[in-house]
């Protein structure tokens, strides 16, 4: 049993080696929470928030998510006994909506079940894989720069890519890849940027042999997906329109996707993607890991969700130097021929950076039943 004594909430901030630019956004710095719990035995455990500063992907922000923790979603679970992390997402079900939020704290209380257990968290779920395999994103609309960065990609061993598409930077685009690399494992994400008007484009797309073309069509659509996908080849992964597991039930129902993306705080927590990844394997959909430009502690949760049966398709958990000159885990992730190497150590299976930690932190507090210190 367990008993979180007080947590800790950390504000980090850190620039990107290089702006990351998709259909919505271009991202040049990130903001990010790190959560710090600790039980009455003074055992620790970590989480990250991943929602953006700005309500680009999804409603959330680091603003509204901070809010919801301090305020709402902590003190449910603050000092009261814990038995296995999946109660946590039954408490947070009487608060509507805010997954990356409830993410962050049930995360880190998974992080404190498996230390306490002396188990890498990816054993203690059940993963069957000692390694998982590793995608990237080419994260610029720049085609000589898209050119270059495939290039040293598959140089450090990547074998999967993913290129963000969106009107007027579709087509061509995919051409000039598929020139270079015609064997490469290539897909493509729209973020939401067409509509089915765009419907003889999509299927023109079908010619570059796609591994998938990723949620093409609005965030909250699974029908117009479900049409979509029954005039084209390629398949269609969905990601935004994805949040809960009626969501993922009736777009399996309707056919709307061959593939689905699978992100911890999108859904609102690591019991709630095995969930959907036990769902998907009931019914043979592919499923794989998506990534958020984040901080090594989801990053450390995402190497583990990938070591589930049903991973069969690389996901973006690239190593940490493809964004940070310093990740604040130790030690960092690191890819290797394709692959990275699920950790045998208690928990996340890494070690925070407390000096990097602090360095990047700018606003924390530390959260008691009594209220603030």
């Amino acid at each position: 049993m367990m008993k979180i004594q007080h947590v800790h909430l950390s504000i980090i901030k850190m620039p990107l080696k290089s702006p990351f630019a998709n259909a919505l956004e271009t991202v040049t710095e990130r903001e990010s929470i790190i959560l710090e719990v600790i039980d009455h035995d003074g055992v620790a455990g970590y989480g990250e928030v991943v929602a953006f500063s700005t309500p680009w992907y999804t409603e959330e922000t680091v603003k509204t998510c901070y809010h919801l923790l301090k305020d709402v979603l902590i003190p449910i679970v603050l000092d009261r006994a814990i038995e296995h992390p999946k109660e946590i997402s039954e408490r947070f079900q009487a608060v509507r909506g805010n997954p990356m939020a409830k993410a962050g704290i049930e995360t880190a209380i998974w992080d404190l079940y498996a230390k306490r257990k002396n188990l890498p968290l990816w054993k203690l779920i059940g993963g069957t894989r000692e390694s998982v395999l590793s995608g990237v994103v080419v994260g610029t609309h720049d085609s000589k720069s898209a050119l270059n960065q495939i290039e040293q990609f598959m140089l450090e061993g990547y074998d999967r890519v993913k290129v963000k598409i969106k009107p007027g930077h579709d087509y061509d685009f995919l051409q000039l890849i598929r020139t270079h690399y015609p064997y490469l494992s290539l897909m493509a994400d729209a973020n939401s940027s067409y509509t089915l008007n765009d419907l003889p484009l999509l299927k023109s797309l079908d010619r570059f042999n796609l591994l998938m073309i990723e949620q093409p069509l609005a965030v909250d659509d699974i029908v117009e997906h479900a049409a979509l996908q029954k005039q084209m080849q390629t398949p269609i992964c969905l990601d935004e329109s994805i949040v809960t597991y009626h969501d993922a039930e009736s777009a399996i129902r309707l056919g709307s996707m061959g593939v689905l993306n699978i992100k911890i705080g999108r859904v609102g927590g690591l019991w709630n993607a095995i969930q959907l990844h036990n769902l998907c394997l009931k019914h043979s959909i592919p499923v794989w890991c998506g990534g958020m430009i984040e901080f090594g502690i989801s990053r450390a949760f995402n190497i583990a969700l990938a070591t589930l049966e049903g991973f069969t398709i690389p996901g973006d958990i690239s190593s940490s130097n493809r964004f940070w000159e310093k990740d604040i885990i130790t030690p960092e992730v690191h890819v290797r021929k394709g692959k990275i190497q699920a950790p045998m150590q208690a928990g996340i299976g890494f070690n925070i950076n407390k000096k990097q930690l602090i360095a990047a932190t700018i606003y924390s507090e530390k959260i008691v039943k009594r209220g603030l210190q």
